[in-house]
């Protein structure tokens, strides 16, 4: 079985950049997916290959993205620090589990090399309070700046402050996440904030392993974004039920969700029927149905 890994750069809208961001990634991974967004102006790329061939591909994209993104003019709603922002190597297995943190290391390693400082989170991360994302893009990229050039923050690998134009990189390995977002009826950002607030995880509630945010997307509909990092112990179902009853005590509801790449079969038990995922197509994004030619062909 491969290894899967989902980088995520800081591009959603130039389509012929996306292209060229693409090629890099070379033919020796299989691309499952590319999805793009254009209020959060970012794409995120799902491949699957076997390791040596996985930390080319990820190591290509990280050299083709420092040289085509500018983050001094990037202006997307999703929270970023770098061209290539984050870069998770994911496994699917625990058998497989030390192999994808080894190819992370390296992929990290490669990438520091190139002048963009990399930071490790997740599992791979050197103390407790370098695990979340949000440690490190607190304040944005001007925030990371000054952090790192006071000596405040210190990356694992290449320069002690972020690349003049590509900034700075997260890589981890894990098991495979749901990014998961959910559209309301209503254009009141405070509302889906507010919704954010109560479903993500907290020290005292909230639904454990989701980070949410609350965003108002450029069709007018308000938006809770979220991160569910074990969709197998808490499938989708259970964030529609937390954010829907959310929305009804403040006298909207959730329209339609949205899923960005690809997700576990498990995190689709039963999902509600009056929900549905937008351009959702079960062959196409559930992982065990996308590999499975692989896994019988012994790839």
């Amino acid at each position: 079985m491969s290894l899967l890994a989902v980088p995520n750069v800081s591009e959603g809208r130039d389509f012929a950049r996306l292209d060229r961001l693409e090629a890099a990634l070379g033919q020796e991974v299989t691309l499952l997916d590319r999805h793009t967004d254009l209020d959060h102006h970012r794409a995120v790329f799902t491949l699957a290959g076997p390791a040596e061939t996985l930390a080319d591909a990820l190591t290509g994209l990280a050299g083709t993205a420092t040289v085509e993104i500018d983050m001094t003019a990037w202006d997307g709603m999703h929270p970023a620090i770098g061209a290539l922002d984050v870069c998770p190597v994911v496994w699917l297995s625990e058998r497989r589990r030390q192999m994808a943190s080894e190819v992370a290391l390296e992929v990290g390693e490669k990438i520091g090399a190139m002048g963009v400082p990399v930071f490790l989170y997740g599992d791979l991360a050197s103390d407790a309070d370098r695990r979340e994302r949000a440690y490190f893009r607190a304040g944005g990229l001007d925030s990371l700046w000054q952090r790192m050039t006071s000596g405040a923050l210190r990356p694992d690998f290449g320069p002690n402050q972020p690349h003049p134009t590509a900034g700075a990189t997260l890589v981890t390995a894990r098991a495979p996440i749901a990014a998961f977002n959910l559209e309301l009826a209503t254009d009141d950002l405070a509302v889906a904030r507010e919704i954010a607030a109560a479903v993500r995880e907290g020290p005292d509630d909230g639904i454990s392993g989701v980070r949410a945010l609350g965003l108002l997307l450029s069709t007018g509909r308000a938006q809770v974004s979220t991160n569910v990092h074990d969709p197998i112990e808490t499938p989708l179902a259970e964030i529609v039920d937390a954010v829907q009853e959310e929305a009804t005590l403040r006298g909207t509801y959730v329209v339609e969700a949205e899923l960005i790449g690809l997700i576990p079969e498990a995190a689709l038990e039963e999902y509600p029927e009056g929900v549905p995922i937008r351009d959702f197509d079960p062959a196409f994004h559930v992982i065990e149905r996308r590999l499975k030619p692989r896994d019988q062909a012994g790839q």
